[in-house]
């Protein structure tokens, strides 16, 4: 199992990450609706996941990862589909997105 002080600093490195594709979002007027919405939500949920991720509830860190990871996914499907999309927020949504991923895959 992944120890928590690394889920701390993985999570860490998310959010990074999700502030970056928040940022792109507001600096770039031709950003998409449906992914400003999904960066958004993902800001949103990424700050209720702090609290969460300090505790040592395994379960409720799983499910705060799972549900993060599913609006990574839905920014990931955006990006692949919209042309529109600036290359500098396309690879932040992907890395937001594989690191997600990849510690969801950890976690279970």
């Amino acid at each position: 199992m992944i120890q928590a002080s690394e889920i701390q600093q993985r999570f860490s490195s998310i959010e990074q990450a999700i502030g970056q594709a928040a940022q792109s979002c507001q600096n770039d007027a031709s950003t998409p609706p449906q992914l400003k919405d999904c960066i958004a939500k993902l800001d949103r949920q990424s700050s209720l996941a702090k609290q969460v991720m300090q505790s040592s509830d395994q379960s409720r860190i799983r499910q705060c990862v799972d549900d993060l990871e599913m609006l990574g996914d839905e920014a990931k499907r955006v990006c692949r589909t919209d042309t529109h999309v600036a290359p500098r927020l396309r690879e932040v949504v992907m890395k937001v997105h594989d690191e997600l991923s990849e510690l969801k895959h950890q976690l279970h």
